[in-house]
């Protein structure tokens, strides 16, 4: 074991103190539009709207659409919940390979949602999406942009994220003015206010470099361990018996997760249905995800790949 070995964690929070005297307002400043506008620029969209979480974001743009959608089994339960309290049914797909990445959530007449919670890269949107597709971000505390929870909703498409903006307003039409704001629909409150704009702002104009790091973690990964993973969330690693090996990565200091549960076999999203995903229910076993985030220095890194190759002895 390493000298003075601290606990190894699957994720990076960044430590911020913020200063809350340079708002004009705590809960929805004019700080959330100067990110919204930031990160839409970063993914290439013309337009972003800023919301509470990411779930949310899922939930507003599936509510009362009344539509079956093909969902990945081994997903995290919140994407099922949103979707089903809005009045969805759910049927799900055997597809493993999203994980760590963007994916199609679901594919109306005329425009497509894609998923990007776990993913967030320069230009995305512009690269996989069309002008009227709408993409989520996540800004949960373990997510690629960390911020206190929250989320993004982008599109070049205006008059879809300006229904966002009034939804998520207490369905209110926005002005600067608070005054000058008028009812038009029983909204939410769903709006990211402004400690959360803040947090991820800041993490926002250091990811560039937090990306570059990440990208020399995994190559050295994939060099030292025989993978081609790509992914700038998580790094996944094929084992016989995930809950054992994290166990015993536990026991040298190795915080490990486990990315995810097949949710097609829980009866509160199956029902009385019956699907066949069998790689999702090898890969709920087999898969494990090691620390990978920014901070790891080589002896670090190198002392995890040490202890992942014995799991195989």
């Amino acid at each position: 074991m390493l000298d003075n070995m601290r606990e190894l964690n699957l994720f990076h929070i960044p430590n911020h103190v913020i200063d809350t005297s340079k708002w004009d307002h705590a809960l929805h400043d004019s700080g959330v539009v100067e990110f919204e506008e930031a990160f839409a620029d970063f993914v290439g969209a013309k337009y972003a709207c800023s919301i509470s979480s990411a779930t949310n974001a899922i939930f507003l743009a599936f509510l009362n659409k009344s539509v079956t959608v093909n969902v990945p089994s081994i997903i995290p339960p919140v994407v099922l919940n949103a979707l089903i309290n809005g009045g969805n049914e759910i049927n799900f797909t055997d597809d493993v390979d999203w994980v760590g990445n963007s994916y199609i959530l679901h594919h109306f007449d005329d425009y497509k949602i894609i998923d990007s919670a776990q993913k967030v890269q320069k230009n995305q949107f512009s690269i996989e999406a069309n002008p009227e597709d709408l993409m989520f971000f996540s800004f949960y505390p373990t997510k690629p942009i960390s911020g206190l929870d929250g989320g993004m909703i982008v599109s070049d498409d205006f008059d879809k994220i300006q229904h966002f903006k009034e939804s998520v307003l207490n369905g209110m039409s926005y002005a600067k003015d608070n005054w000058d704001r008028k009812i038009k629909f029983p909204g939410w409150k769903m709006y990211l206010n402004s400690f959360q704009a803040e947090f991820a702002n800041s993490n926002l104009n250091t990811y560039e470099t937090k990306l570059l790091r990440l990208g020399e973690v995994r190559n050295f990964y994939n060099s030292e361990l025989g993978y081609k993973n790509t992914s700038d969330h998580l790094y996944r690693i094929r084992v016989s018996d995930n809950k054992e090996a994290m166990r015993k990565l536990k026991e040298s200091n190795i915080v490990c997760g486990i990315h995810y549960q097949p949710m097609h076999i829980h009866p509160v999203y199956s029902g009385n249905k019956e699907f066949d995903c069998p790689n999702s229910l090898e890969i709920a076993k087999t898969t494990l995800s090691i620390p990978f985030n920014e901070c790891l220095n080589f002896a670090e890194m190198n002392y995890i790949v040490e202890k992942v190759k014995e799991l195989s002895k």
